[in-house]
């Protein structure tokens, strides 16, 4: 069988989950992690690139021959990693840069509409009620 090159980014518990169930696939052979973290590094080779460095770490998954990167943090998908990678012909997972930044709208708008009714909960419970 033959084993695929794979390229995370980021460095969160989401990164360390990743690959160590990917360590695990007998149809992956190389991970790497950019940046990862010490816990990543007894899993995957780390890679000294930043997870917003997104023409570096395309130039990266070219020179290696990467199968495939997944990318676990929002910024370098808001910021169009996505567009890059599919651009240049290498294959990637996630959202393009439009449908990132809609996500991140929709996540700030249920946020917001969420705090203000936790707001208006308590400041509702905070009053007397009338007994007209």
């Amino acid at each position: 069988m033959d084993q695929k090159t794979v390229l995370l980014i980021g460095s969160g518990g989401r990164e360390h989950a990743l690959a160590w169930k990917l360590a695990k696939s007998p149809r992956v052979g190389k991970i790497y992690c950019a940046p990862g973290n010490a816990g990543i590094g007894s899993i995957a080779e780390l890679v000294p690139i930043k997870a917003n460095e997104i023409e570096k770490l395309a130039d990266f998954a070219e020179k290696e021959g990467i199968y495939l990167t997944i990318v676990g943090p929002e910024e370098p998908l808001t910021m169009g990693i996505v567009d890059e990678f599919e651009r240049r012909g290498l294959k990637i997972f996630g959202p393009n840069k439009k449908a990132a930044r809609l996500e991140g709208r929709i996540k700030t708008y249920n946020n917001v509409t969420l705090e203000k009714s936790v707001c208006q909960l308590k400041c509702n419970r905070n009053q007397p009620e009338s007994h007209n």
